[in-house]
């Protein structure tokens, strides 16, 4: 079983949170999936919990944010997410972004940087833009180490796989 080379000792409900995506992105991680975790947290609870799931479902769209915004929505009967906290172990992407503005999350706390897809200023920053009904609170960097070094170690495993090491 993948273990952290480091111990991570929450000092924070964010840094909590995102520990719970990162056991998301682990479930990823063991699955063959790009290693991403997220959960949607409702008045200090974590209502919905989600990780890649694009191999598995032949689905581009089944990112970690939008199977964990589908599950929030169910649990709370409404597809407005309002008053709630969106935890993602990785920069939400275009797509994830959008859904989290459509969907009315109050915030979203990211850990580490996508200098390919991240839609927070990595590559294109989709919250800069006022949006005429709904702004989101961002936070990114929240357990940024063990978020990097999960994508870092699937990826260097990924290659070595196909290298033949």
């Amino acid at each position: 079983m993948l273990e952290f080379p480091f111990h991570i000792v929450p000092e924070n409900n964010d840094e909590k949170f995102m520990l719970e995506a990162l056991k998301e992105a682990l479930k990823a991680f063991k699955e063959e999936e790009v290693p991403i975790g997220a959960v949607l947290v409702h008045e200090n609870r974590i209502i919905a919990r989600g990780h890649n799931q694009v191999e598995m479902l032949h689905d581009a769209t089944a990112h970690a944010e939008m199977l964990c915004i589908t599950a929030g929505a169910v649990c709370l009967e409404n597809w407005r997410l309002t008053d709630t906290t969106l935890y993602s172990t990785l920069e939400p992407c275009a797509m994830c972004a959008g859904a989290a503005i459509l969907s009315r999350v109050s915030r979203i706390c990211w850990g580490a940087k996508d200098i390919r897809q991240g839609a927070n200023g990595s590559w294109v920053d989709l919250f800069s833009v006022k949006h005429p009904i709904h702004e989101i609170a961002i936070e990114g960097g929240v357990l940024e180490e063990p978020s990097a070094w999960l994508m870092k170690e699937f990826f260097k495993l990924r290659r070595e796989k196909v290298d033949g090491g």
